[in-house]
Parts: structure tokens; C-alpha cells; sequence
């Protein structure tokens, strides 16, 4: 009798430590912004939380003189000069919304991968939730 209890309050004591280690987000719409990176570019992140969970993510990248990084990302006065740069240009523009994607599916931003060759996007999608969930 006295080892089921002792496994009782053993289970009891797990779960209340894991269910304090869990920080549910309010309910709310959050933003955030990403530091620039060595060419000027950024990234910001609009989450909106509703019962806890997070509804939708949008996440963009601005290069350093306003406009935002989209399908024209890679061209030269509108037009592909260099194929290899464009290509690796769209990979980016693809992963933010993957990020942004795979964090409402998974919701949990540890949880979302990295994709080769996007990793600065990455970078700035994670610092930017990171900097919108601090509000």
C-alpha cells in the first residue's frame, strides 16, 4: 500500500511541475520585428492568439530600402540576371511562409525547422515571434 502511494504522489509531483513549465499565451494579436541583418533586410511577425492557441502567424521580410521581399526578390530592374541568386532569393521568400506555417501547426516555436539555405529567415522569423510574445 505504501509504494502505491509513494507512486502517487511521485505522479502527482510530475505533473505539476510539467503543467507549471507550460506558458499558455493570452489570448490577443502580438507583433514583432526582427533586429536587421549585415545587409539592412529584416523581418516582422503578426500572431494572433485566440483560446490559447495560436490562429495565425504572417511573417515578412523587408530588405533595407522598404520594399518587401516577395517574388520580385532576386531580379535586377525587374528581370533575372543571375538565375543562381534569384533561386536562393525565392527559397527565402517560400520559407516565411513555411516559418510561419509550421509554427501555427506545431505551436511551439522550437518546434519549427530550419530549411537549408533559409537560415537567415529563420533566424529573423524566430527573434521577431520571440520579440512579439515578450509584450
Amino acid at each position: 500500500m505504501k509504494e502505491i502511494i509513494v507512486v502517487f504522489i511521485l505522479t502527482l509531483g510530475l505533473l505539476l511541475l510539467s503543467a507549471c513549465g507550460k506558458s499558455a499565451i493570452k489570448d490577443g494579436v502580438y507583433s514583432g520585428r526582427s533586429s536587421p541583418d549585415d545587409t539592412g533586410a529584416y523581418g516582422e511577425v503578426n500572431i494572433t492568439v485566440s483560446a490559447g492557441k495560436i490562429n495565425t502567424c504572417d511573417f515578412v521580410t523587408w530588405q533595407k530600402d522598404g520594399t518587401i521581399k516577395d517574388e520580385d526578390y532576386g531580379k535586377v530592374n525587374g528581370e533575372i540576371s543571375n538565375r543562381a541568386f534569384y533561386d536562393k532569393a525565392q527559397l527565402a521568400v517560400r520559407a516565411m511562409k513555411t516559418y510561419a506555417a509550421q509554427y501555427v501547426a506545431k505551436q511551439n516555436l522550437k518546434s519549427v525547422d530550419t530549411i537549408s539555405g533559409a537560415t537567415n529567415s529563420y533566424d529573423q522569423f524566430v527573434e521577431a515571434v520571440e520579440e512579439a510574445l515578450k509584450k
